[in-house]
């Protein structure tokens, strides 16, 4: 019996510890479950701190953003200088990509903002300021700027023009008051130093002193680096314009559309109409005209104008062009590559064109028809002593420019009819004469409207014909723009 209570008791004690094990094993096991759950809930509260913490800092970052760019607009709106100054260094430095959908357009993404450029090479006694005053309101009444005129009912352009000044730094100071006028202003100097020029010395030689602007004509290259537009179209300031030029821009942006419809085409005044299928690529680099006046008809080396051009910019082109007079290749009896010139002007822009877009790359140009863009309204063919007369076109009838109707010029160039300001009489009514007039009164109408505009009474205290000049002139005597200028469009 007491071995059996003895094996009890052992039994017994056994059974509360082994009891005793477990209890201890459930509490570690319930401890580590509980620092486990502590653990969790620790750090999904941290996740949250976290998230809360990142999302005040993104809510400060873009109300620190929005206020940057709040006051980078305001700053904008309210410093014009500074506007102009970066806008200037764009136009330097050609930042912008031909490829970027977005290139060369305005506010609104149906708006094509196209180039102007003019040239100054020296300052002198012309008021070439009212000149660039009266090109610039012409282009702009032209535009996309004029749309909402009521008066502009039947026509709404889809173009607005940056006018742009390329000036040799002897011009700095009498150019300095276009920029009041709404002009961007963009200092350049001859684009090569003719010590630089090789060849036999002919074009070295003779380059400074050819022409009306001598070397400095060449400035003109500039606009082939005024990569951020689609297009520039550089005018002399003594052209204005009368009509829009929507189609020929049209035209030059998408030649192939207009190739392949018959009724755009006809729109086009091309000089050569029924040679279309032959002279209108698929790609057009220039659109000019030619200036028939300075060679015999039969001569095959005709100048391109250098009042007007319309081109595609690009850098290539303008390098091509300096390493070209670099070259020197250049006879003073042959002119460029023994087949251009000489010529008025063959050195340079006249002469160079002609050169580059007929014999270095032909078919990538198109000549428009004279008497519409560019008219010089200059007599058209030669008379013999037998009264014989012979076309300078070189053709067996010629379109005389002097008697084209003044609502279907797109531009007028005050060449042959001189400057708008020379203040001429006009007194003889000799009908050759009838389109210098009439273009000659649309300049001062221009220069009227102008004025209104900027809140003046649009006429002046001179007494020459004040119909027709607008009180501009007394006899002789110009009556130039006074400053301060309006506001520019």
């Amino acid at each position: 019996m007491e071995g059996i209570t003895k094996g009890r008791k052992r039994s017994s004690l056994l059974t509360q510890k082994q009891q005793l094990q477990q209890r201890r094993s459930f509490l570690r096991c319930t401890t580590r479950s509980l620092v486990c759950f502590l653990a969790l809930i620790v750090n999904a509260y941290l996740v949250i701190l976290f998230s809360l913490i990142n999302s005040k800092e993104s809510s400060e970052r873009t109300t620190i953003k929005s206020e940057i760019i709040r006051r980078k607009d305001s700053s904008s709106q309210n410093d014009d200088d500074d506007d102009d100054d970066e806008k200037n260094k764009m136009v330097a430095i050609g930042k912008a990509n031909n490829n970027n959908n977005d290139y060369g357009r305005g506010s609104d993404e149906n708006i094509i903002t196209i180039g102007v450029a003019s040239t100054v090479t020296q300052c002198g006694s012309d008021p070439f300021i009212d000149g660039a005053a009266v090109l610039k309101y012409s282009l702009d009444i032209h535009s996309a700027k004029n749309n909402n005129n009521k008066k502009n009912s039947k026509f709404k352009s889809k173009y607005i023009y940056d006018n742009i000044i390329l000036y040799h730094p002897n011009a700095t100071e009498c150019v300095l008051p276009l920029k009041n006028l709404g002009f961007i202003l963009l200092e350049r100097p001859t684009p090569i130093n003719i010590d630089e020029i090789q060849g036999d010395g002919g074009l070295r030689e003779r380059i400074g002193v050819t022409g009306c602007c001598g070397e400095k004509e060449l400035i003109k290259l500039e606009s082939f680096r005024l990569t951020q537009y689609p297009i520039v179209i550089h005018l002399d300031l003594d052209v204005i314009i009368s009509n829009p030029m929507d189609d020929v821009l049209d035209f030059m942006l998408n030649p192939k559309r207009f190739k392949e419809s018959p009724e755009l085409l006809a729109k086009i005044p091309i000089m050569w109409p029924n040679k279309t299928d032959k002279i209108i690529p698929d790609d057009i680099s220039l659109l000019f005209t030619k200036d028939y006046n300075v060679v015999a008809p039969k001569r095959s080396d005709k100048p391109f104008q250098g009042g007007f051009f319309m081109i595609k910019p690009n850098l290539d082109t303008y390098n091509e062009f300096i390493n070209i007079v670099r070259s020197g290749d250049y006879d003073i009896k042959k002119g460029w590559g023994n087949k251009v010139g000489p010529f008025h002007g063959g050195m340079t822009i006249q002469g160079l064109f002609p050169w580059f877009y007929e014999y270095l790359h032909p078919g990538t140009s198109v000549e428009l028809n004279r008497c519409i863009y560019n008219n010089m309204s200059d007599k058209p063919f030669l008379e013999r002593d037998n009264k014989m007369k012979i076309c300078r076109t070189n053709e067996k009838v010629c379109e005389d420019c002097r008697y084209k109707n003044m609502t279907d010029v797109a531009t007028f160039h005050f060449t042959i009819c001189q400057k708008p300001w020379k203040c001429l009489s006009y007194k003889s009514q000799n009908p050759d004469f009838r389109l210098c007039r009439e273009m000659n009164h649309l300049w001062y109408t221009y220069r009227s409207q102008l004025e209104v505009s900027w809140g003046r009474t649009g006429k002046g205290i001179g007494n020459l014909n004040p119909k027709h000049y607008m009180g501009y002139c007394n006899e002789g005597a110009y009556l130039p723009i006074e400053a301060p200028y309006g506001k520019a469009n």
